[in-house]
């Protein structure tokens, strides 16, 4: 019935066809009718055959309607404006430069700056009167501690995490064929490796969530030897430890056995018919000492691949007690990815999403800074996830101690996504995020793979001008002094003086702070996630 619903006009526009056909025996002002509805089927006809539009191939003839509304949308806006009515006037700008991106097409904007700049909290990158010229924005950085034998050289802007069965096989597929060509990596989420993600030959970050899919023992728990031989596969770059993500952290999930799909199955490593259980928590570890070791064992199973673990920064002092358990065993993670509670693109209960977990730029900060507590950060990468879609977003964020950004958000824009937040109905109007054969067929994998790689290629020169207009070479010389923000008060103040590096090895050397790094340092342990008594 919904598919009928999906073509309801097409298929009333051949219905009326037909009837004034056959009135047109009996009258001659049936003609224009027939002519009309004749019109609206090759309409229909060619939306369904077209490969640009996913939402045209899925709602023939009535989809042009969001087009339309599209067209009259800016004069809407500055009603809204004008009328103080819209709660967020440019939520819809980031998504439009993805897209614009995406398609190759030009980005820029007349009349100034689309930001509420007199607001508190509007930050800007301080430019150079001796800007510079970058003409190779291919920008790197190596991944890799001093246990790894396998370092991995990867973009400094790659696909963050979504599953294959959150998001449908075309869109996976598209994904990794468009980070194939465009030479960055795709994060598997914790749903493991489809065929889709080897289908591909794209670089992957192999992660491995609470239900240890790809790595799963029947009673699902950890299995090393699954774990070694996914690893092993050279698609398998880096390796990722999922603790917790920003949209839900601290939140398991089940997975019912009716929404399981041979695929899916086969992608987990899970029976179809039993309920798919990710637990909150990890089973393979339970103390910060137990965790670090965990991960020398996955390093020693793949064979020296970099292998770091996520999170969303929740009780600091647990952070701390894993910064401890790193000097403790001398066995520290190739890279530790930050995800703020502001990210993720899958559905998540409303307080969740809403309320639990620290923003990106203040959980980023944190672990940068205790890091440097500790004098590990030189040997710890720092990747960062949270809404990062802009070449704005990842100069600050590389300013603010990350060494890499992830995007779920930027790259779902650019196969196509428009937020329709049907994703846990499996009812995505642009075949993005579901399991529906009709509906994804809407996704055209070859169209939006060159999306994906052009969205990535055209960030990158937007971040390259950006860093030549600061008076830099690279992105990764962006330091907090780099930017301004103004405050809630009107004044202005110094990246620098609001995210400031805290001194290398304070935390080992017991100096204090004004900003209780040391008396959470000093509360923390490396046996237990629970506080010194």
């Amino acid at each position: 019935m919904k598919s009928v619903a999906r073509y309801g006009a097409f298929l009333g526009a051949i219905g009326l066809a037909l009837v004034s056909l056959v009135a047109v025996v009996w009258s001659d002002w049936a003609l224009l009718p027939f002519l009309i509805c004749v019109v609206l089927v090759m309409v229909g006809i060619y939306d369904l055959m077209q490969t640009r539009h996913s939402i045209l191939r899925n709602y023939p003839v009535v989809g042009h309607m969001r087009f339309l509304f599209e067209g009259i949308r800016p004069e809407i806006r500055q009603y809204l404006i004008e009328s103080d009515q819209d709660e967020e006037p440019f939520s819809r700008d980031l998504r439009s430069i993805a897209y614009q991106r995406a398609k190759g097409v030009e980005d820029k904007r007349p009349f100034g700056t689309r930001e509420r700049v007199y607001d508190g909290g509007y930050a800007w990158i301080t430019h150079s009167l001796a800007p510079r010229h970058i003409d190779d924005t291919d920008f790197r950085v190596n991944v890799g501690g001093p246990e790894c034998k396998q370092p991995y050289k990867a973009s400094i802007y790659n696909i963050s995490a979504m599953s294959f069965g959150a998001l449908s096989a075309n869109a996976i597929l598209a994904l990794n064929t468009g980070a194939k060509a465009g030479g960055f990596a795709h994060n598997t989420g914790e749903g493991g490796i489809s065929r889709y993600h080897r289908q591909g030959g794209g670089d992957l970050i192999y992660q491995v969530g609470t239900g240890y899919f790809g790595c799963r023992r029947p009673d699902g728990g950890f299995d090393p030897e699954r774990f070694a031989e996914t690893a092993s596969s050279p698609q398998v770059k880096m390796i990722e430890l999922k603790l917790s993500q920003g949209a839900k952290p601290g939140h398991g999930g089940i997975l019912p056995a009716s929404k399981i799909t041979p695929e899916i199955a086969e992608a987990r490593g899970v029976p179809m018919d039993e309920d798919c259980n990710s637990p909150a928590g990890h089973s393979a570890f339970s103390t910060p000492l137990e965790l670090m070791r965990f991960i020398g064992e996955l390093r020693s199973l793949s064979e020296g691949k970099p292998v770091g673990f996520k999170l969303c920064i929740g009780h600091r002092r647990e952070f701390m007690c894993i910064v401890k358990a790193m000097v403790e065993t001398g066995i520290t993670p190739d890279f530790i990815t930050v995800d703020g509670k502001e990210g993720g693109t899958g559905a998540a209960p409303l307080e969740f999403a809403n309320h639990v977990g620290m923003p990106l730029i203040e959980g980023l900060t944190f672990v940068h800074n205790s890091l440097r507590g500790a004098g590990l950060r030189s040997q710890v990468g720092i990747g960062a996830a949270g809404k990062m879609i802009s070449a704005f977003d990842i100069a600050r964020t590389l300013a603010l101690g990350a060494d890499w950004i992830n995007s779920a958000r930027g790259f779902m824009f650019a196969i196509g996504c428009i937020q329709g937040q049907a994703c846990h109905t499996n009812a995505c109007p642009v075949g993005v995020a579901t399991q529906d054969p009709l509906r994804q067929r809407a996704l055209v994998v070859d169209d939006k793979a060159v999306r994906v790689t052009n969205f990535h290629r055209n960030t990158m020169r937007a971040l390259g001008e950006m860093t030549g207009a600061a008076g830099l070479g690279h992105p990764s010389s962006f330091l907090p002094r780099h930017f301004m923000l103004r405050q809630s008060d009107k004044s202005m103040i110094e990246g620098s003086e609001a995210f400031p590096y805290m001194p290398e090895g304070f935390l080992l050397r017991g100096e204090p702070d004004q900003l209780g790094y040391l008396q959470r340092w000093n509360r923390a342990r490396a046996e237990s996630f629970s506080p010194v008594d």
